[in-house]
């Protein structure tokens, strides 16, 4: 009962933000807003609308959303610090402030949703190999990522200096090919290989 006091609490907080939101005439956000919402709320409202009833939250539940939960305001932390990066504001100078906010909310729910169906599904079904495997995978994809956003920064911190001290335009090769090639290959072959063994995982049977 207290938990389903919550939830009802919870919707009618984010009706009045969208209705806010729809007064500001911030409709992209509104969209990002309900999606990420329902993205995160999924297992709440399928079970009202089928059993008329909230789900039931064991031990197990509770701590499979507090980490997804965790997961997803790390994702959204870390993307707003990427995008106030100098070199990254150039990527967001089109859309305005309130499509980037969108189109965050958006994927903090899409990765609360895909961590919790991890915790809950995935990662009981998989053997302790293919585990490794699969983190394996991830760990290749966020070196991969890591990578890329400090080679760009390295070239163009390395174009810089010589353009201010020596007035020479030097196109920097080394870390110019880490971004453009060495790492898009890396984060592909960890992101593909990862979501192959999540999707096995989570439709296929327990190990």
């Amino acid at each position: 009962m207290r938990a389903k006091k919550i939830f009802w609490a919870v919707a009618i907080a984010a009706l009045v933000v969208a209705i806010v939101l729809i007064a500001l005439e911030a409709y992209y956000v509104v969209v990002a807003f309900v999606v990420g919402l329902l993205l995160m709320g999924y297992r709440e409202i399928w079970s009202l609308l089928r059993r008329r009833k909230m789900p039931p939250i064991d031990e197990r539940v509770r701590e499979n959303t507090g980490k997804s939960v965790r997961n997803g305001f790390i994702f959204f932390v870390v993307a707003i610090a990427f995008l106030m990066l100098p070199f990254s504001v150039r990527l967001v100078e089109e859309p305005d402030t309130v499509q980037v906010l969108g189109a965050l909310f958006i994927a903090a729910g899409a990765v609360y949703l895909f961590s919790y169906l991890y915790y809950d599904r995935v990662e009981p079904r998989l053997t302790e190999k293919r585990l490794k495997l699969f983190k394996t995978f991830m760990l290749i994809a966020g070196i991969s990522l890591g990578a890329a956003i400090i080679s760009i920064f390295l070239h163009n911190a390395i174009y810089a200096i010589a353009v201010h001290f020596w007035g020479a335009d030097f196109e920097e090769p080394v870390f110019f090919i880490i971004s453009v090639f060495l790492c898009p290959l890396g984060f592909a072959v960890g992101i593909i290989g990862s979501v192959v063994i999540y999707l096995k995982a989570l439709f296929g049977k327990a190990a």
